[in-house]
């Protein structure tokens, strides 16, 4: 497996050099990427592992309404000898007695009633659950959110290589045709050794390029699964809010973050619910069912059979003060999730702050830098007519040379980052996910739904009968609204409710 990695990294570094003969016919998109990633990614694949491990909490706390059924059997050999035989005891009255017997117990034990700790312990299981779909939906925001940056990492290096590709290639003729010059005197040494010095510098510009381009490639291969190709341009990004208010709103009914911190504070909750139940009664229904015979000489008419049915009532009295320890710890968890959701509050209007003005920033950096390039482009080739007729020297001429490749370079990087904020926006938010970003990908389902996990282990008749009356004092759990795409196989809705649809569009 490591040889196969480190295969695949060297595959990244040679690459470069082969990416034109290894080329498939057609680009490769962003949708592509998006796919590939989403179905391969290791980060991903591990967090929907986790939260299949967490199911099987739910399934464990739901046996808690379940009879327990246990057997045991014992088989006993006893001899004795006496000598002599006392007349004064019952075991001695004789010198040597032998005895044997088999035995076998069942016990059906029914839970009745538990004051509520088996409903708290079936809702903070629940709520658990919701809290990993959440981690799970937060983890695909992020592995998409680096899908995504690695894609238009390695096109803007792409397109700054090229714009330093272009900028060696006229330096070279530049320096050509200042040599030439100079041999028939019509500039200077001076002139030539600017050229030079001009044409270095773009020789050290793109090594580093290239370098940058390397480096891209590596992450993108280590997030997509397989080098890059013939990346085609990056499409407009969809469900974009088109004001920051809208961008707040969305996120705080939709955001993986928030609806994750929402329900760790209702599983705190059900764990203080757990502990005060803990000092209530508890009612089960026992039954017990014994067979007992001797063994040799077997009689099959020799056998004792008893069966006893009961109802058992548990009230602990004092147990050292575990109890109220117990519930004042779960108390101050459910303090330390509650300001846990508030920081993550916090968090999602700073990041989505943070990112909203990166956008805005990369959207006036597009328009200023597209005039900026427009102008230093007629100012170069301005100057390089006026070179020719004297009115220029070499070194105002390599000026607007480098002017321009700068605008251009910054040109490339403004719409870098614009579109990486627009991916962070709808990141933040809970809306950068595979079903939303390439809608006919076959969607991989994390967990499991409720039904099935209530089910796993068979059909209990009375089971929703001891549930109705365990929690008669107890609350559900609180599910927010689905979000615009639910990780796990169950019906969803596809929109989000009115308050919280994004109004944004492509």
């Amino acid at each position: 497996m490591a040889k196969a990695v480190r295969a695949g990294f060297s595959a990244v570094v040679v690459g470069m050099a082969l990416a034109s003969a290894a080329a498939v016919a057609h680009a490769e998109t962003l949708a592509d990427a998006i796919a590939l990633a989403y179905q391969s990614n290791p980060t991903l694949q591990a967090q929907r592992a986790q939260l299949r491990f967490q199911d099987e909490q739910y399934v464990q706390a739901r046996a808690g309404y379940r009879p327990t059924v246990s057997a045991s059997s014992q088989a006993i050999y006893e001899a004795r000898r006496c000598n002599p035989p006392s007349q004064f005891s019952q075991a001695c009255q004789t010198a040597k007695s032998e005895a044997n017997q088999v035995s076998a117990t069942v016990t059906v034990t029914q839970p009745i009633y538990t004051s509520g700790a088996a409903t708290a312990a079936v809702n903070q299981a629940e709520a658990d659950i919701l809290t990993q779909r959440e981690n799970l939906r937060a983890v695909e925001n992020q592995v998409l959110l680096d899908t995504v940056t690695a894609y238009v990492d390695v096109r803007r290096d792409q397109q700054a290589l090229a714009i330093r590709e272009e900028n060696l290639n006229v330096l070279k003729r530049q320096v050509e045709e200042t040599r030439a010059r100079f041999d028939v005197g019509e500039v200077t040494k001076t002139d030539v050794a600017q050229a030079e010095a001009e044409l270095a510098q773009a020789q050290a510009a793109f090594s580093v390029g290239q370098a940058q381009l390397a480096v891209s490639r590596a992450e993108y291969a280590n997030v997509v699964g397989q080098s890059p190709g013939d990346l085609a341009p990056e499409p407009e990004l969809p469900l974009l809010p088109k004001t920051i208010d809208q961008a707040f709103d969305t996120a705080e009914v939709n955001a993986p973050a928030i609806r994750a911190a929402d329900y760790s504070v209702q599983s705190a909750e059900f764990q203080v619910a757990a502990a005060k139940a803990a000092k209530g009664p508890t009612v089960s229904l026992q039954g017990v069912f014994n067979d007992s015979t001797g063994i040799y000489p077997w009689n099959p008419s020799n056998f004792s059979r008893r069966f006893d049915i009961a109802i058992n009532v548990t009230q602990p009295i004092f147990v050292g003060g575990v109890r109220e320890s117990q519930i004042r710890q779960a108390v101050e968890r459910e303090n330390f999730f509650r300001i846990q959701g508030q920081g993550a509050r916090r968090t999602m209007v700073q990041n989505i702050s943070q990112a909203w003005n990166r956008l805005l920033a990369g959207r006036a950096g597009i328009a200023a830098n597209l005039e900026q390039v427009r102008a230093a482009r007629v100012a170069y080739e301005g100057a390089r007519e006026e070179e020719k007729a004297g009115l220029r020297t070499t070194f105002e001429v390599l000026q607007q040379e480098q002017i321009l490749r700068d605008a251009e370079l910054s040109l490339n990087t403004s719409r870098h980052d614009a579109y990486v904020a627009t991916a962070t926006v709808l990141q933040v938010a809970g809306l950068l996910e595979a079903r939303l970003m390439v809608p006919d990908i076959p969607v991989q389902p994390g967990g499991h739904d409720f039904h099935r996990l209530k089910n796993a282990t068979g059909y209990v008749p009375w089971e929703e009968g001891v549930k109705a009356l365990d929690s008669t004092f107890s609350k559900p759990v609180r599910e927010a609204p689905l979000p615009l795409d639910a990780p796990i196989d169950r019906p969803i809705s596809t929109a989000l409710p009115a308050e919280a649809a994004p109004s944004g569009g492509k």
